[in-house]
């Protein structure tokens, strides 16, 4: 099966599966004339049962260590649950300070920030873990691909103006100079598009959801 048949049959989208590649999850055969991947039918029930753990919220690196041996899944289930439950704790911990406020303040103007975030440091002392906002994976990659597109672009700006400059010391034939606008303008547009949609994937979550599942 070509990858488009097998996210069908398996309900999950054809960048999922190739994120489970990436991670060493799934390994499909090559078609030894072209070489393109050919999955099939155990390939779509790793995948399958990949997508089941996903959404269970076992990691990536706990189903890898599954499919090695390295992991019994007795204990997995064991350590997940236990994860699940400590999870379910932080939550009921959250939901009761979320009721404190509902109860104590009428707006977000009345709310004295440190009485609650003492509270909330004292029962992290205990185990409890809130969310913290200062560590957004979602933030780092939209920054990490920010830096990376403006590097590429203004590299690709400073050729360029190297180019402009090397012309006006010794000017070349026009059609090298056409060649050279041609190839790393191309080149800084194709970047500032691939940023532009890798914005918008972040902000819509999609690459959350390929690691999710």
């Amino acid at each position: 099966m070509k990858i488009n048949q097998v996210a069908e049959l398996v309900g999950i989208t054809s960048k999922n599966i190739r994120f489970y590649e990436d991670q060493g999850l799934i390994t499909p055969g090559r078609d030894p004339q072209n070489g393109y991947r050919e999955y099939s039918l155990e390939d779509a029930e790793q995948l399958g049962r990949i997508k089941l753990l996903r959404q269970l919220g076992i990691p990536c690196d706990t189903i890898r260590r599954l499919e090695t041996g390295e992991l019994g899944f007795d204990r997995c289930m064991a350590d997940h649950i236990a994860h699940l439950e400590q999870e379910s704790g932080n939550i009921e911990h959250m939901k009761s300070i979320c009721k404190m406020l509902s109860d104590e303040v009428d707006s977000i103007a009345e709310i004295r920030a440190s009485v609650y975030l003492d509270r909330m440091k004292e029962l992290e002392k205990g185990g409890v873990r809130f969310m913290n906002v200062k560590t957004s994976d979602v933030k780092k990659r939209r920054t990490g691909a920010i830096l990376a597109g403006v590097f590429v672009i203004l590299f690709m700006i400073l050729l360029l103006v190297t180019v402009i400059w090397a012309n006006s010391e010794d000017p070349a034939p026009p059609i090298v100079l056409v060649v050279c606008f041609i190839i790393f303008g191309g080149i800084a547009v194709g970047v500032a598009v691939a940023l532009i949609q890798r914005l918008k994937e972040l902000k819509k979550g999609e690459i959350d959801e390929a690691g999710k599942y």
